[in-house]
């Protein structure tokens, strides 16, 4: 459970840094949110060293689910924007294999 709370708190951390810049180019926002956004991508790789993997490359492949589904989220909560079918059928394929990475058997190293 902690590694899912971990991985979570990452990707939020993630995707409100480049959310950020996105909105600091796209959207007018002002130039100080360039400051928050570089913070938050900061935290999102601290986090991801927190993760219990003996190998790196694990840890993100498995982070690259969690992110996927966390950021239909935050297109849905902070964008307005409902996911469709094919957002949530997607999300639940790369949810599955998130949890085939994190919870598979592993020899010892």
């Amino acid at each position: 459970m902690l590694t899912l709370a971990i991985y979570v708190g990452a990707a939020l951390a993630e995707i409100a840094g480049c959310f950020a810049f996105w909105a600091w180019y796209r959207l007018d926002a002002p130039f100080w949110w360039i400051g928050l956004g570089l913070a938050s991508l900061a935290v999102f790789a601290f986090l991801l060293t927190l993760i219990d993997s003996n190998a790196a490359g694990r840890a993100y492949a498995a982070y690259g689910g969690i992110y996927i589904a966390t950021s239909l989220s935050w297109l849905w909560v902070i964008e307005g924007i409902r996911p469709d079918r094919w957002d949530l059928i997607g999300a639940g394929f790369c949810l599955l294999g998130a949890g085939i990475i994190i919870a598979g058997p592993r020899a010892p190293i």
